[in-house]
């Protein structure tokens, strides 16, 4: 697992902010739909996601919960993102969704490299995920490897100065007002280079 863990905060995302109302979703029998949605057998499924049939079929009765990557795969034999996998067919276009997050309000989740403050917590099934993160890392030595996951990233530096080291480009140094945007799949860390923690504004794309 990364320093940073987006699959982690993805989690947490979207576990908060349920409608008093709303049904849990029942995993299982949304991959059912998604397949008879398509007119596919089990085995036309397993293949197309690249999973065993005896794998599927537990996935749709419940009886086993399908690790990060088995989702993954399950999204792309069936040509949507991960999160709709999560998301029920609408009965409705709903408009007017609203979450405020008071200064130091959002949900906390700590790392040893990142301080995290979840923000618009209260949502379900965002597309986005906007976190304001401490930057307590150093240096490259103190994580375990790249982060890089799905989706498409925007960093804004809040406070503080950073370094953002990526896998395809030189370290470029940011200052409080500088932003950047890139592909979350190439590999990412990002470093405090003052003497305080700096401070970041992220908006991960959970599509």
């Amino acid at each position: 697992m990364t320093s940073k863990d987006p699959k982690a905060l993805i989690r947490i995302a979207r576990s908060g902010g349920e409608d008093e109302n709303a049904e849990p979703l029942d995993l299982g029998a949304r991959v059912r739909e998604l397949r008879k949605a398509r007119d596919w057998t089990l085995e036309q499924a397993a293949s197309q996601a690249g999973l065993a049939r005896s794998t599927l079929s537990k996935i749709e009765n419940g009886q086993m919960s399908p690790t990060y990557d088995a989702l993954k795969k399950l999204a792309i034999g069936l040509g949507i993102s991960v999160p709709q996998l999560f998301t029920p067919a609408q009965r409705g276009h709903v408009n007017g969704r609203l979450s405020v997050t008071k200064s130091g309000d959002g949900a906390a989740h700590a790392t040893t490299t990142y301080e995290h403050e979840l923000l618009a917590d209260t949502l379900s099934k965002k597309q986005m995920l906007p976190y304001r993160a401490r930057v307590r890392a150093r240096s490259m030595e103190e994580f375990e490897g790249w982060v890089r996951h799905d989706g498409e990233e925007f960093l804004y530096v809040l406070t503080g100065v950073v370094r953002l080291y990526t896998e395809f480009y030189e370290p470029i140094e940011m200052r409080r007002g500088d932003s950047a945007y890139y592909d979350a799949a190439m590999g990412h860390n990002v470093v405090s280079l003052s003497d305080e923690d700096a401070t970041i504004l992220w908006v991960t794309s959970l599509a």
